[in-house]
């Protein structure tokens, strides 16, 4: 039975509506990209990945082995590109100013994000604005270490010879606004001890004068402190972290002797230009902590005293602002610039 033309063409229609919004939707979707649910293609063929790390030679061993595993694991080319210089400013400019499309990115420490907006009015770069968090490789601690002949040897004994003895003490950092240097400040501000900083250039110009016995304290980088009391060239008082350290399970932390504040831990992490895609964050992400999951990164990681952290761009993002915010505090109460 044939259907009244008016019932036929209202149902034509119909369907012509229906098919004009699924073709939309699918146009939409083919736009929209990788976040509705394609395929994520990273590193794309032929396209090296350019990983700038803002320190010279020298000190980016571990990223170079992290490099070279992720082109294994992927097939792709990385390239370690190191800029150094102005605090980690240099490299970090270069990649914020970049592409946000996966191929190039920053492997940085705690100072770049948390530590330089704070301590630079004039910053060339924006923490946040410019910079999407991907992975946190590792978690650091420092340890505060003195002169072998030290007339103390932890650091509640550090703190009653101080006490007894106002300005006998000096601190060593190897820059101005540097960690060594904040951590410094935040001792003398929770003990209110009277002892004097004393800035060089470069760790180890600091180590140098600690294990000479002209500067009494220090809070040097957990690998080279380690090896050095081993060496029996410095004394460990204590660790500037929120827990013990696991090559070092015997040393307490400075918390647990009595010194609140000084558990603000280090780290280091990858960020890529700000405006990163999530799906396309979540992959490089993913890459780089399976990675870092291996037995060769952890036992390096072991042994400079540090931890394997594995956190993703919201963690991450989140650890970064928390740093951030606190350091903030420190640095404002020192009242430190550097321009």
């Amino acid at each position: 039975m044939n259907k009244p033309v008016g019932v036929w063409t209202s149902t034509r229609r119909a369907w012509l509506r229906s098919s004009l919004t699924f073709g939309m939707g699918l146009a939409l979707l083919s736009l929209a990209g990788p976040s509705l649910g394609q395929a994520v293609d990273w590193p794309q063929r032929g396209r090296p990945v350019r990983i700038v790390i803002p320190f010279p030679a020298g000190s980016d061993n571990m990223l170079r082995l992290i490099a070279q595993r992720l082109g294994e694991q992927t097939g792709g080319t990385f390239i370690v590109d190191n800029k150094p210089g102005a605090g980690t400013l240099i490299g970090a400019q270069d990649v914020a100013r970049a592409p946000a499309d996966g191929h190039t990115l920053l492997y940085t420490i705690v100072v770049t994000h948390t530590q330089n907006p704070h301590l630079y009015k004039k910053l060339p770069y924006d923490p946040f604005r410019d910079f999407t968090p991907i992975v946190q490789t590792v978690r650091s601690g420092t340890i505060l270490v003195t002169h072998p002949k030290a007339p103390f040897n932890n650091v509640q004994e550090m703190v009653a010879y101080a006490k007894k003895n106002p300005g006998a003490l000096n601190y060593a950092s190897y820059s101005l606004g540097s960690t060594s240097h904040l951590n410094g400040e935040i001792l003398k501000h929770s003990t209110g001890l009277d002892i004097v900083h004393v800035p060089y250039k470069g760790v180890s110009d600091a180590t140098r004068v600690v294990m000479a016995g002209d500067v009494q304290l220090y809070f040097d980088g957990t690998a080279s402190a380690i090896e050095s009391a081993k060496a029996g060239k410095l004394k460990l008082l204590g660790v500037a972290g929120d827990k013990r350290l696991a090559v070092r399970p015997d040393l307490p932390t400075i918390s647990e002797q009595g010194v609140s504040g000084i558990d603000i831990l280090g780290w280091q992490g990858f960020f890529a230009p700000g405006g990163l895609p999530a799906p396309l964050a979540d992959k490089i992400a993913a890459a780089v902590r399976q990675v870092m999951q291996t037995p060769e990164l952890q036992e390096v990681v072991r042994l400079q005293g540090n931890e394997v952290s594995g956190a993703g761009p919201e963690a991450f993002g989140k650890i970064v602002r928390s740093d951030y915010e606190r350091w903030g505090e420190v640095i404002k109460r020192t009242g430190i610039q550097l321009d």
